[in-house]
């Protein structure tokens, strides 16, 4: 369960813009936004939210808002070419789409463009903040100008690393021992972490080196490997793809 006062420490000096058509639905979300966030603005529409997002930046002097959450099915524009507009303007910018279970076409375009979190109707007041906490972190990762941790170091829990570098897996200081597909695996995911890696993302990186891997073989793959790594650090996203999940201390 997610601490809210925890949360609030995260988000009290962020930003969030929430496009949602549903009129209900965005005046209960944004009133519990409000208890989270410094600046908290709703549109209900895509081209409303695009036209705040384009506002915005203009009074800010270029910032953009911290967090996006959007629909996806929504009048004028929906949240899929409110997406590509928001990338072109902020490839950086990170971004929540809450899809309803119907609109499950939308989500392979989504992902192809970069989405990496996506939370479902109806919402679930626990699955929201979940996805604010990933994503308000994720901003604060952005906006620190120092790491006490390298970049090629993967951090999986208090005390699991993943060196990309040397290709090592470490619990405390003891090497787990990784197979050659298994370490082709975690070099993927690890390149972005929280990025949803699809099945034919997946074989289309082995083919590139020279590997041959199909559907049925990931997903053994991966059974064996979530067995050498911190629970829940390995995400399945039914009929989607696979992601590794950030730790956050």
């Amino acid at each position: 369960m997610i601490n809210s006062k925890e949360l609030k420490n995260r988000t009290k000096d962020l930003s969030i813009l929430y496009v949602e058509d549903h009129d209900e639905l965005r005046n209960s979300t944004n009133d519990i936004l409000k208890n989270f966030f410094n600046v908290v603005d709703s549109a209900e529409d895509g081209l409303q939210g695009l036209k705040l997002y384009q506002d915005y930046m203009q009074k800010s002097e270029g910032k953009s808002y911290d967090i996006v959450l959007t629909d996806i099915k929504m009048p004028k524009m929906n949240g899929v070419e409110l997406t590509k507009n928001i990338y072109n303007i902020n490839p950086s910018q990170t971004l929540i789409v809450v899809s309803a279970h119907e609109e499950s076409q939308y989500l392979l375009p989504l992902i192809n463009l970069g989405i990496e979190q996506f939370i479902q109707k109806p919402l679930d007041y626990q699955e929201l903040l979940k996805a604010l906490q990933k994503a308000s972190q994720k901003v604060i990762n952005k906006k620190e100008e120092t790491f006490n941790i390298p970049t090629h170091i993967v951090k999986m829990d208090n005390s699991f690393t993943y060196n990309r570098d040397t290709q090592s897996l470490l619990n405390q200081k003891e090497n787990v021992y990784l197979t050659k597909y298994e370490i082709i695996f975690l070099q993927q995911l690890t390149e972005n972490v929280g990025k949803i890696y699809s099945n034919e993302d997946i074989v289309d990186n082995y083919k590139a080196l020279n590997e041959s891997i199909d559907s049925q073989n990931i997903r053994k793959l991966i059974s064996k490997l979530r067995k050498k790594l911190p629970e829940d650090s390995l995400e399945s996203i039914y009929g989607i793809g696979y992601k590794f999940i950030p730790f956050y201390e």
